[in-house]
């Protein structure tokens, strides 16, 4: 798979699909992994932290809306989901990813943090609301 965008693509569509082992394999040994207001992520230390999320049932899904690529660089435009249980946050996230010779070496998502946190506050009251 040397197509830039379709590399981003099952990236994320095995990330969602539980199947983390076989996503990480799409990173590059010095992947680097930026998060708005997280300390940047470098080498096998994504790997961990997604095999690590994944073990603990962490579930993530990605709803893309826009996907442009130029060359090596993809820029992803999309709506991602994290759940634990019943609890589910969601919010807009703008990736850009760089991927050289069919591997992620560059992974940089951008986000409003108020967003996130709107998003896991409704995410705490829907979980809240079922339980009555």
């Amino acid at each position: 798979m040397t197509d830039s965008a379709d590399v981003v693509r099952t990236f994320l569509d095995l990330l969602q699909n539980g199947r983390a082992a076989e996503a990480v394999e799409l990173l590059a040994e010095d992947v680097e992994w930026r998060n708005t207001g997280a300390p940047t992520v470098r080498g096998t230390r994504v790997r961990d932290i997604l095999l690590q999320l994944e073990r603990r049932a962490i579930r993530f899904r990605a709803d893309l809306t826009h996907v442009a690529a130029d060359g090596e660089v993809v820029l992803t435009d999309r709506v991602d989901h994290l759940a634990f249980g019943r609890w589910e946050s969601s919010f807009w996230v703008c990736g850009t990813f760089r991927v050289r010779d069919g591997k992620i070496v560059l992974w940089d998502d951008h986000y409003a943090i108020g967003n996130v946190l709107a998003g896991s506050v409704a995410g705490l009251v829907r979980m809240l609301a079922s339980r009555g």
